[in-house]
């Protein structure tokens, strides 16, 4: 390492933010770069560890330790080489990854962990600054033709190391624009669309095809896909939500998150979305369900749309500020966390079971809770969640998000007319090299594996590459993971 010390001569630096009342009246980035200078300084952080157990919790294996120290050097071209050896959207992941890869950080064991994710981030950024990213189009191509189906983070990942392959790839959005949740589930104060717009431009650059605004299945005939194409990689993500089936659903003012988030990122872009009726917080008594990132992000979208009050609630206990004993360094623990969207305004309760919706005129006006407990019953492992009695109690709302989660895939159309096997949760079903029940015709992300994070999505967008190309060759130069 450049400084086998700066460990002991650095603290972590906080991440830099917008003031609240600034970034409030906006959607734009709430986070600031950090100063080149600062970030050299950071990476010095990272130790000499003999066992860098964070390539243990990053997905896509990142080189951290090795581009931490050609950061600190000023060796930002070497550092970019790494980043991108393992990471198609370094730009995305150092804005939204959790950063697994920090709760694993040997540091984390007696001090604050490496800022590994703001590391990623400056250099990646540093290296568009200086115009380091170039097309690199491939020298030869093989001649097989392979389509992507979905262009979220899996389907980008996959079709851009296809293409380094040498293969012709297209991908498909049924959407008007390209990057599936990225563009459409994520509000522009994380994740500016500009980001999305920069990337796509170099893979179109280097020889991928995007067709959007088609529908494969009802808009392209899946006989017209198997003829054309030498092999198919579905990533189109788990988009089927799951819902609050008690009583009083029925009402209007109560809607699924993601149907909440994708009106807002259209508004804010400019884009016209078809269908639906307006969900707009202005002036409203805004309820979100669900305490996960989904929750927090309408949140922060609720309070710049001018709501009158915003309170979320989960159903879980309130998890600790720190480890505990069930979750154990390195793994990713389960504790508190306050997005820059909590720090915004609004309430936040636990352990709070919503029982049933209570309107007016066919209006959702209240909802109706109650505290509950977790406890472990006749030596079991597993706990039993129980109603605390007397502790009943409303909560005036008059726009309801759902914010509880995914199911699976949509089944409609693509996976019906195709036929394809499903796992137990609804899922496609595929071996381990990532091939359906249909020999040519692969899947990855969240389509295979269940909702999960993005850096899942890259990972198994990488890994679908590989074998897909192996399939098609009989060998592979890109890597497996």
């Amino acid at each position: 390492m450049g400084d086998p010390r700066g460990f002991l001569k650095l603290g972590r630096e906080k991440t830099l933010y917008r003031e609240v009342c600034e970034r409030v009246k906006d959607f734009k980035d709430v986070s600031k770069m950090c100063p080149e200078k600062q970030s050299q300084e950071q990476a010095s952080r990272c130790m000499d560890c003999a066992t860098p157990f964070c390539h243990w919790g990053c997905p896509v294996g990142n080189y951290i330790p090795e581009w931490n120290d050609y950061m600190f050097k000023g060796k930002w071209e070497a550092a970019l080489d790494l980043l991108q050896a393992t990471n198609n959207l370094p730009e995305i992941t150092g804005r939204l990854c959790p950063a697994l890869c920090e709760y694993a950080c040997v540091l984390g064991l007696t001090d604050d962990p490496v800022t590994i994710r703001e590391n990623e981030l400056s250099i990646i950024e540093y290296a568009f600054k200086e115009s380091l990213i170039k097309p690199k189009a491939p020298k030869i191509r093989t001649g097989k033709k392979i389509a992507v189906i979905g262009s979220g983070p899996a389907g980008l990942s996959c079709a851009g190391q296809l293409n380094k392959a040498g293969h012709s790839v297209t991908v498909f959005e049924k959407d008007d624009k390209v990057g599936g949740i990225l563009r459409y589930g994520i509000p522009d104060f994380k994740l500016e669309k500009k980001i999305i717009e920069r990337r796509v431009k170099i893979l179109e650059k280097e020889g991928i095809k995007f067709k959007t605004g088609l529908n494969v299945g009802p808009d392209y005939p899946i006989s017209k896909l198997k003829e054309e194409f030498d092999a198919i990689c579905i990533a189109i993500g788990s988009r089927i939500p799951r819902d609050l089936t008690i009583e009083g659903r029925e009402l209007k003012g109560i809607y699924f998150a993601m149907d909440y988030l994708m009106q807002s990122n259209c508004r804010v872009s400019g884009e016209k979305r078809s269908g639906g009726e307006p969900i707009d917080a202005k002036g409203k008594k805004v309820l979100v369900i669900g305490g996960g990132d989904t929750g927090a992000d309408c949140v922060g979208t609720a309070h710049r749309q001018g709501a009158s009050c915003v309170v979320q609630i989960e159903v879980l206990p309130k998890p600790s500020e720190c480890r505990t004993a069930s979750d154990p360094w390195p793994r990713y623990p389960f504790i508190l966390k306050t997005s820059t969207s909590h720090e915004e305004g609004g309430e936040r309760h636990w352990a709070v079971l919503t029982k049933r919706f209570i309107g007016e005129k066919g209006c959702v006006k209240k909802v109706s809770c109650v505290k509950i407990e977790f406890s472990k019953e006749n030596g079991k492992n597993c706990q039993v969640m129980k109603e605390i009695p007397g502790t009943e109690f409303e909560i005036e709302a008059d726009l309801v998000i759902l914010a509880i989660g995914f199911m699976h895939p949509e089944r409609g159309g693509l996976l019906n007319d195709l036929g394809l096997e499903l796992d137990n949760r609804g899922n496609i079903k595929t071996d381990e090299k990532y091939i359906t029940s249909i020999k040519n015709i692969f899947s990855a992300g969240d389509a295979r594996r269940g909702q999960s994070l993005i850096v899942w999505a890259i990972s198994e967008g990488r890994r679908s590459a590989y074998c897909i190309d192996k399939y098609l060759i009989g060998e592979s130069n890109l890597p497996s993971m």
